[in-house]
C-alpha cells in the first residue's frame, strides 16, 4: 500500500494539468502524488481507475472525460480510442502542436538542458502523410484482421482505412486482406506486412513478415499479384533474410534537386510532406565554408547528399546498414557528387578511425536511443564549428544536450517537426555552436 492509501483497482477524479511525452495527461491528486492518464488531455476532467502505484506517482486508465478540455474534437477516425496509432485524433491541431511544444521543454528541461529560446515549429497535414506503414496480422472469430494494436495490449484492431495513410496504401492493405482470408493455412503463417510508398505515389512496395521458410514462399507471389498498385513484393522468412519475388525493392525521392533511392527494408522517414523541409532546414543550418563534412547515422544519404552538392567539400557519410550506405552510393554517383564518400561502420568506430580536421562541420540523426555518451564525447573532442543534432525522442535528446553543454557546446537554434501528425511522436532538429 502506498503512503496515500492508493491501491489499483482505486477510481479518482482529477484535472490533467499538461500532457506529458508518450501521450499522457498529468494530475495531481490531493496530496500531490502524481497520476498520469493516457488520452487524457490538457483542460479535461477526468474519472480514472489506477494501473499501478509507484512511489510518488501512479498510472491511471481514462474511464469517463467528466469534463472535455476546450480543445478536444470529435476523433476523424472511428478506431479512436481502441487502436493504439494515434493519441491525439480527438483533440485540435493548433493545440496538438502546442502542447508537442511544451513537451520538447519539459523533456530538455528534466534532463538539464532546457532550452527557453524560440522553437520553430513545422505543421504537417494530418492525413495521408505516411510513406511506411507497419501493420499487423491475427485470426479472430471475425475472420482475418490486419491493421494495428489495441492500446496497451496484442489485440489487433482491424482497420478498413488508416487516415495515415494514402489511400493507395489502404487498398493494398485491404488487397493483402482479401487475398488471405481466403487461404487460411497461408495467413496463419504472417505476422505483418510493411507498405512502403514514395513520396509521389508513383510506387509502392510491400513486404509480409512470415515464419515460412524460404522454400515455402512462393504462393506469396501469387497472394501479392492479386493486390492493386504494388511496384514490389518481398518476404522476410522465419530466418530474418528477406527474399525479393517481384519488381523493385526500391522507392525514390525528389529532395532538393536530388533523387534518392531508398530500398524498402532501409530506414527513410515516414513524412511525405515534411521530407523536403526537413532537409532543407538541416542543410540552412550547417554553416557553408566546411573543411569537411560528417553526416553520422546517415541513412540513405538525405542530409549528406544535398549537403556535398551545396558545399563541395569531402563529405563523408557514415551508416551501419550495408543496404542504405549503398541507397546513398548510387544516389550518389548518378549526382556526380565523387566527393562524398559513404562508409559502412557504426559511428563510435568510424569516429576512432578517423583524425579530426579544423572546420568540420556535423551532423547526426541517431536512432531512437539517442547518440550516449561515447558518442558526444567523441563528437566534441573533435571540435567542430558547428554539430546539428536531428532526434526523434525528446527524453534521450535531452540527456544528450546536457552532455554537449558540459563539453562547451550549446543550442543556438531549434525547430520542431511535426513529423508525426495525431500521434505523441515528433523530430528536433537543433544546432550546436562551441561557447565563446
Amino acid at each position: 500500500m502506498s503512503g496515500d492509501g492508493l491501491l489499483p483497482g482505486a477510481f479518482v477524479e482529477a484535472a490533467i494539468e499538461k500532457g506529458v511525452f508518450r501521450g499522457r495527461g498529468l494530475a495531481r491528486l490531493e496530496g500531490g502524488r502524481v497520476v498520469f492518464v493516457p488520452r487524457a488531455h490538457p483542460g479535461d476532467r477526468v474519472r480514472a481507475r489506477i494501473t499501478e502505484v509507484h512511489a510518488g506517482w501512479a498510472e491511471g486508465a481514462l474511464v469517463e472525460l467528466l469534463e472535455p478540455s476546450p480543445d478536444r474534437r470529435p476523433s476523424p477516425c472511428p478506431y479512436v480510442p481502441r487502436c493504439g496509432g494515434c493519441a491525439y485524433q480527438d483533440y485540435a491541431p493548433e493545440a496538438e502542436l502546442r502542447l508537442k511544444q511544451a513537451v520538447l521543454r519539459e523533456s530538455l528541461a528534466r534532463a538539464g538542458a532546457a532550452w527557453d529560446g524560440p522553437v520553430s515549429v513545422h505543421a504537417s497535414p494530418e492525413a495521408g502523410w505516411r510513406m511506411r506503414a507497419s501493420l499487423h496480422f491475427a485470426r479472430g472469430d471475425d475472420g482475418l484482421r490486419l491493421g494495428l494494436r489495441q492500446e496497451g495490449t496484442r489485440r489487433v484492431v482491424d482497420i478498413e482505412a488508416c487516415l495515415q495513410l494514402s489511400d493507395t496504401m489502404n487498398r493494398a492493405a485491404r488487397g493483402f486482406q482479401r487475398a488471405l482470408s481466403d487461404r487460411p493455412a497461408l495467413a496463419a503463417r504472417l505476422y505483418g506486412l510493411e507498405l512502403v510508398e514514395s513520396p509521389d505515389g508513383m510506387t509502392l512496395v510491400a513486404m509480409l513478415e512470415t515464419s515460412l521458410a524460404r522454400r515455402e514462399t512462393p504462393p506469396l507471389a501469387e497472394v501479392a499479384g492479386a493486390v492493386p498498385g504494388l511496384t514490389g513484393f518481398g518476404v522476410r522468412t522465419r530466418t530474418r533474410s528477406l527474399e525479393w519475388l517481384s519488381g523493385s525493392p526500391f522507392v525514390e525521392a525528389s529532395v532538393l534537386g536530388l533523387t534518392l533511392r531508398a530500398h524498402a527494408a532501409a530506414f527513410f522517414q515516414a513524412n511525405r510532406f515534411l521530407l523536403e523541409p526537413l532537409a532543407r532546414t538541416v542543410v540552412e543550418l550547417v554553416p557553408a565554408g566546411a573543411s569537411r563534412m560528417l553526416d553520422l547515422y546517415a541513412g540513405v544519404g538525405l542530409f549528406a547528399l544535398p549537403l556535398a552538392a551545396r558545399d563541395g567539400c569531402e563529405t563523408l557519410a557514415v551508416e551501419q546498414s550495408s543496404l542504405a550506405a549503398e541507397d546513398a552510393r548510387v544516389s550518389a554517383r548518378r549526382a556526380g557528387l565523387g566527393w562524398l564518400n559513404v562508409r559502412v561502420a557504426k559511428v563510435e568506430q568510424a569516429l576512432a578511425q578517423l583524425p579530426p580536421r579544423v572546420g568540420e562541420r556535423i551532423v547526426l540523426d541517431p536512432p531512437r536511443t539517442g547518440a550516449g555518451r561515447g558518442v558526444v564525447e567523441a563528437l566534441a573532442a573533435r571540435r567542430p564549428e558547428a554539430i546539428v543534432y536531428v532526434s526523434c525522442d525528446p527524453p534521450t535528446l535531452g540527456r544528450d544536450l546536457a552532455l554537449f553543454a558540459a563539453r562547451g557546446y550549446r543550442p543556438d537554434v531549434v525547430h520542431l517537426f511535426d513529423q508525426f501528425p495525431k500521434t505523441f511522436h515528433m523530430e528536433t532538429v537543433v544546432r550546436l555552436c562551441r561557447a565563446s
